[in-house]
């Protein structure tokens, strides 16, 4: 029998982790970023716009990165808490962005006809930067500090309004 290829096993993992979480099988858990491991560069463009997005020029921010597929149904039940987290902690300095993985214009294009969203929406064409980052399941979350590090992750679904997370958000945006 021939191994999967890399796309293939990331994909079938990703399906994976996305159908138990819908299943309420996985549970979402918080995880510290690993000590010494640098934040990597992102720049992407954004859709449909095609304009440039770089993390570098968001410091003096904290930025929560969701990266997501619209084929992933945990990923489109927490899109509108995380649209309404970006309403309310906004203006206290909260950059919402979320990073599609690996999507055709076309499958976003009718996701978005479907579900318009607010946030900016950045397409990581290739998946090098959700690999860069340590994504291996979806919906996962990056907390990003305004020095521009990464704090840590939040794999699974959330409801981004429940206390707890705001709590969690909250403490990036003081530091």
């Amino acid at each position: 029998m021939k191994p999967l290829n890399e796309r293939r096993r990331q994909i079938l993992l990703a399906g994976a982790a996305c159908l138990a979480a819908a299943e309420g099988r996985a549970e979402a858990a918080e995880r510290p970023w690993p000590k010494g491991q640098a934040t990597p560069a992102l720049q992407l463009n954004s859709f449909p716009e095609g304009q440039p997005w770089s993390l570098a020029q968001q410091r003096g921010k904290a930025v929560l990165l969701n990266f997501w597929a619209s084929w992933c149904e945990p990923c489109r039940a927490e899109l509108p808490s995380l649209e309404l987290l970006d309403t309310t902690l906004g203006p206290q300095g909260l950059i919402v962005v979320t990073i599609n993985f690996r999507e055709t214009d076309a499958a976003l294009k009718r996701f978005m006809d479907q579900m318009p969203l607010s946030l900016p929406v950045l397409r990581d064409a290739d998946g090098l930067v959700s690999r860069a980052f340590g994504v291996r399941a979806f919906p996962t979350t990056v907390l990003i500090d305004k020095a521009g590090l990464a704090r840590a992750s939040v794999v699974g679904e959330r409801d981004w309004n429940g206390s707890d997370m705001r709590q969690w958000v909250a403490r990036y945006l003081k530091a």
